[in-house]
């Protein structure tokens, strides 16, 4: 089965959900980005994607793209926090051209996606995410375009208690 993207603005608990499908005993590929962003931060010369994004992408890529293949050898169920669409969002936002690699790389999950929206009383502002929450559903709005953009049916993930979220994801996963 294609990898099932969760994704969506900064602090929409995006990361709770997927820890609470783990759980159920579904197999998550945590968010590539905030992973490199701190790994980054500690090299003299780290790429950070408020300073060089085009280079922050293509290590993103790189990682998402293994995700994507080793979720591919799995026979159950594998969800990712972001993906590679997510890389073209971020590019437009930057200013920087979402070249063909990108797009063509964006295609192979699956066709429903799972969007949390921000939700202000648990966003936090810290020094993998350094925006303020408008900015967050700033990030949401282009995030969901994108999606669209790429053929894929955007799914708004409701509010609701972590157990509440993740039946929603799978009863909405299996229909049809």
């Amino acid at each position: 089965m294609q990898p099932i993207i969760i994704t969506g603005g900064p602090g929409a608990g995006k990361t709770t959900l997927l820890n609470a499908l783990a759980n159920k005993g579904y197999l998550v590929f945590p968010e590539v980005s905030r992973t490199l962003i701190r790994d980054q931060a500690q090299q003299p010369d780290g790429v950070l994607p408020w300073t060089n994004l085009p280079a922050f992408a293509e290590l993103c890529l790189t990682a998402m793209s293994g995700q994507r293949r080793e979720a591919l050898r799995n026979t159950m169920p594998a969800f990712v926090d972001r993906a590679i669409p997510d890389i073209c969002a971020y590019l437009i936002l930057g200013g920087c051209e979402v070249t063909a690699q990108y797009q063509e790389a964006a295609a192979g999950y699956h066709s429903r996606v799972f969007f949390c929206a921000p939700n202000q009383s648990i966003y936090v502002q810290d020094d993998e995410r350094p925006y303020p929450f408008e900015e967050a559903q700033g990030i949401h709005q282009q995030l969901v375009s994108t999606y669209q953009s790429l053929g894929y049916e955007v799914v708004e993930v409701p509010w609701g208690s972590v157990e509440e979220r993740a039946n929603w994801v799978l009863t909405r996963l299996n229909e049809r």
